[in-house]
């Protein structure tokens, strides 16, 4: 294992020797300006997150609820671009020595050309890609130019998976598991549900040794509490960015983004 997949990989295993979940922050680029999300990205480091997730906004982006949809136009109206996802890993990485990823549909790379993009994520000290809609047995060669970057494979898992695809899925990735916890769209809910848990330890069951972190629905420190009671990992997206749209200027919406990510820390620590 080489490249900043290890960096993911130790940081992970850090976690797990401590006791405990990591906590996992997701950020589109470029919102609510490409300088702001920079900002957030290292906001929610400083409040404790132990990975970031970084958006690659999309026009029409079919996993995410209506939160992350509306940053993401924000961020289109924007005029964000590939490069500015890139400085946003490079400038988070840089200023906090942590692992950071990008999570983005595969159009985008596709048409911007996987050698280039990976080759552009490695040299920005990404850590690698989550990609929620590129089939694996359709990734051959994005694994191929990832690996020779040594960039991180994350793929998503649902539960309506099956056992056969699970363990392909968990053959063909590396950095961690991201299990979709419900069916749907993203988005904060009531109750992340036992769906999740079922997940886990189905995804578990494959003889994986790559972590199995959890998303699609935490908002909360009791919710983070309770994912964090049985997977490697709480990722948390649309709770941060609902702070940032509901915050009255940039500078609050940084200062909510830190409480929510303190709060979150504690939560993945067992501390409901």
């Amino acid at each position: 294992m080489s490249g900043n997949v290890r960096l993911l990989s130790e940081t992970l295993a850090a976690a797990r020797a401590e006791g405990r979940s990591a906590l996992i922050a997701y950020l589109p680029a470029g919102f609510p300006t490409v300088d702001g999300g920079i900002a957030a990205v290292k906001a929610v480091f400083a409040g404790g997150a132990d990975v970031v997730e970084v958006g690659l906004p999309h026009s029409d982006p079919v996993l995410d609820g209506p939160v992350i949809q509306t940053a993401d136009d924000i961020a289109l109206r924007g005029g964000v671009k590939i490069a500015d996802v890139m400085r946003t890993v490079r400038e988070a990485y840089e200023a906090t020595g942590k692992p950071v990823l990008v999570m983005t549909y595969w159009n985008p790379i596709d048409r911007y050309g996987v050698e280039r993009f990976t080759a552009e994520l490695a040299a920005a000290g990404g850590a690698g890609c989550i990609l929620p809609d590129l089939p694996v047995q359709e990734s051959a060669l994005w694994r191929e130019h990832a690996d020779k970057q040594g960039l991180g494979t994350v793929f998503v898992v649902a539960p309506s998976s099956k056992d056969a695809r699970l363990a392909e899925i968990t053959a063909a990735g590396s950095g961690f598991v991201y299990a979709a916890s419900l069916m749907g769209v993203t988005g904060t809910r009531a109750s992340v549900g036992a769906q999740a848990q079922d997940l886990v330890e189905r995804t578990r069951a494959t003889g994986t040794d790559l972590p199995v972190c959890v998303g699609l629905g935490v908002s909360n420190r009791a919710q983070a509490a309770e994912v964090a009671g049985f997977a490697d990992g709480v990722i948390v997206g649309s709770a941060f960015v609902k702070a940032i749209l509901d915050a009255p200027d940039e500078a609050a919406g940084l200062e909510a983004v830190r409480v929510l990510t303190a709060d979150l820390a504690e939560g993945v620590r067992g501390k409901a």
